[in-house]
């Protein structure tokens, strides 16, 4: 159903490219989001770039296309509060991205005219991917006729046609993507490696070292017996600084829970409403009203083959009498009982074609009806051939250009009428069904295969909590609450037997954290209300959580302070304290040896041959990626006990016993071309990083949203 499934199918992949994938989406997810605290800014405004703000109203509109176009992407009604909040977080990377690099764009003139914006589209080599969404699935090729038969559609179409506005969004988007290409062709074109740093590529990749090392890890000396002072953390702290920039602010919270998800009463309850209905649903003669009428999800019924109903269900519906019913049982957060309505056997795949005629063009379903009609009198009189009316009244263009054919496929892939009629006829047949597309003249060309397939009936009930399992554990909640002070959090938690629980490094726009299911506003408190010793003033809630929370630590952007890294690094400060203590003891080994085996004997370790390791892989057989090691032996003279090297897993010493060189470098051309070739790959990025340190980019979301 080419037309009319395109942009639930081909502009889906489309979406997904302009919510996650594109060029500005990806350079966003690196931005930096810097700035003064999220409590600033006007309440009409979700940041600013550069000074340049970023109304809500903005954000919002670009906010609701994604999400319309998510929904038509995954086919999803509804989104949950994760997905959510990954499309705000795009949405926001988009905006902050197309504001970053527009100023430089603008800067620098670049633009897209009519012509090129046109050549992208149906000029004589499309954009990949206008060619990837109208590829013809049977040449390969890009089918031009189809891509020529969209536009006009497009053109022809109503203003008001949603279709139209996605079109143009993707346009746009290409337009974009196109300026923002330019700019780093400049970019790139702009880079260049001389012969000099060529030849020492070559060397880097290609000059051989053999060696022998001895060594002692750091996990020898348990953790138990090192004792860190606060010198030993802000030496390491002091050293790496540059490590802790945070990119953007964030918060940590301790809380205690109580559970207020569905208790044993409540799945008693539940099981219990199915089960009365029982004796009804095995005698009623309409099993789809029965459905409607009681069931939670008002599914249609279907043909299902095997492995389509889960593996309980599987193994009872395909080896049971019509009639059969089963449960309650419980699955995906419901219990259900289970009705076989029918069995038999039936094509794994068809093959067929169609003419779709739309309701709406023809005047109604009725005479689309009658049209439908006529049309299959004319094919099966043999006055007209299905491809000649196919090409000549479907409103599916795409198929109509083949005739109709839509090829073979398996159930699941059409709406359910139309896979009834597919599946349930035989070849030669011509069926009239109608779907949400319209009225669709089928002829079955071919089946293949045989199988069994059952079409049952499932009445569901979720499983929820409880207005009683609700109220006790609110309860609860509310009580801890009362009996908190500014410094008792942990003691009463203690008192009470509560595990606290930690929810650490939530951003701004967190939908949750670590065991905190749907809990946006709990966040939002966080982010607005709190300082840190802070606790919640009320009971917050999250999925069937009911929440009180205290905000323990506040990580600022920029540069983070020793007290809020010192639990990250400490195992880091271990290591370095170790590596002074191995260092010392080799030191002093080395005094009195004169050669690597005399220092393994002293040091209690082995002595390890390596050959072939290379400059620019410094990986060590067995041990890892050891930067300072190699490097510090790429710098040394063969034949010759070396000093001691704190590495990142011990501390090492070696004996270099040759070098070979490589032959010399024939070709620098190409060496050139492919070092050229891995800086530019890097420029992207590179780019970001300067423009970043220019940006000054608020981000105000917390707030709000």
């Amino acid at each position: 159903m080419g037309i009319m499934n395109f942009l639930r199918e081909r502009l889906g992949k489309i979406v997904a490219i302009t919510i996650g994938i594109s060029l500005f989406a990806f350079i966003a997810t690196e931005v930096i989001t810097s700035g003064k605290s999220f409590l600033r800014g006007s309440a009409n405004e979700v940041g600013e770039v550069n000074g340049e703000k970023i109304s809500i109203d903005e954000f919002n509109k670009r906010l609701d296309q994604n999400t319309a176009q998510f929904k038509q992407q995954s086919g999803q009604s509804s989104i949950n509060p994760q997905f959510l909040s990954y499309i705000q977080e795009t949405t926001w990377n988009q905006e902050i991205s197309q504001k970053i690099l527009q100023k430089e764009i603008d800067k620098l003139g670049i633009a897209v005219g009519t012509s090129e914006a046109q050549d992208m589209i149906s000029g004589p080599n499309p954009n990949p991917q206008i060619v990837q969404n109208f590829t013809n699935q049977q040449t390969g090729q890009l089918d031009r006729n189809a891509l020529k038969d969209f536009l006009n559609r497009i053109s022809t179409a109503k203003s008001s046609d949603p279709m139209k506005a996605t079109w143009a969004a993707f346009v746009t988007q290409l337009i974009e993507e196109q300026k923002a290409q330019k700019y780093l062709a400049i970019v790139r074109n702009g880079l260049y490696v001389n012969s000099l740093e060529a030849g020492d590529d070559y060397i880097a990749k290609n000059k051989l070292v053999n060696f022998k090392y001895v060594t002692t890890d750091y996990a020898s000396i348990a953790d138990s017996k090192v004792t860190l002072t606060d010198d030993d953390y802000k030496s390491y702290y002091d050293d790496h600084k540059n490590q802790f920039k945070n990119q953007q602010e964030l918060r940590s919270l301790d809380y205690v829970a109580f559970n207020g998800s569905p208790s044993a009463e409540d799945s008693a309850a539940v099981k219990a409403t199915l089960a009365k209905l029982i004796p009804d649903f095995k005698s009623t003669p309409n099993d789809s009203l029965f459905v409607a009428l009681n069931a939670e999800t008002k599914a249609n019924m279907s043909y299902q083959k095997k492995g389509a109903l889960g593996p309980v269900l599987d193994t009872v519906m395909f080896n049971s009498p019509n009639g059969t019913v089963y449960g309650p049982y419980f699955a995906n957060g419901s219990f259900s009982i289970a009705k076989l309505v029918d069995s038999r056997f039936s094509p794994d795949s068809v093959t067929a074609r169609h003419i779709l005629l739309n309701p709406a063009a023809e005047g109604g379903l009725d005479k689309a009806m009658a049209k439908a009609d006529s049309l299959k009198k004319l094919i099966q009189s043999g006055k007209k051939t299905f491809a000649e009316l196919a090409t000549a009244n479907s409103a599916d263009k795409p198929s109509a250009v083949k005739g109709g054919d839509l090829g073979t496929f398996g159930r699941g892939a059409m709406m359910p009428a139309f896979e009834d009629a597919a599946f349930n006829g035989k070849k030669g047949d011509i069926k009239i069904v109608t779907t949400q597309y319209g009225v669709h003249i089928i002829e079955i060309t071919n089946q293949k295969g045989s199988s069994k397939v059952v079409k049952v009936a499932i009445v569901d009930k979720p499983l929820t909590p409880s207005s009683k399992t609700q109220t006790s554990a609110y309860s609860k909640a509310q009580a801890f609450l009362a009996s908190l002070t500014k410094d008792n959090f942990d003691e009463i938690a203690k008192q009470q037997g509560l595990a606290k629980k930690t929810a650490a490094d939530l951003t701004g726009t967190s939908a949750g954290g670590q065991g905190l299911d749907n809990a946006r506003d709990l966040v939002r408190w966080a982010f607005n209300d709190a300082s840190v010793g802070d606790f919640t003033d009320k009971v917050f809630t999250a999925g069937d959580q009911y929440v009180v929370a205290k905000l323990t630590e506040v990580k600022p952007v920029g540069i983070l302070s020793l007290e809020n890294v010192k639990k990250q690094i400490k195992p880091m400060v271990l290591n370095m304290v170790k590596a002074k203590m191995l260092t010392a003891k080799y030191e002093d080994a080395l005094k009195s040896a004169s050669s690597i085996d005399q220092l393994a004997e002293k040091t209690g370790s082995k002595v390890l041959p390596v050959e072939n390791i290379v400059f620019a892989n410094p990986v060590l057989p067995g041990a890892g990626q050891e930067n300072k090691l190699i490097g510090s032996i790429f710098g040394s003279q063969p034949n010759k006990l070396s000093k001691t090297v704190e590495g990142d897993k011990g501390v090492y010493a070696y004996i270099i016993d040759s070098f070979t060189n490589p032959a010399p470098m024939t070709n620098a051309l190409r060496q050139k071309d492919q070092l050229g070739q891995a800086l530019a790959q890097r420029a992207q990025s590179g780019v970001l990083e300067s423009l970043k340190d220019k940006a000054n980019v608020k981000d105000y979301r917390a707030r709000i949203l």
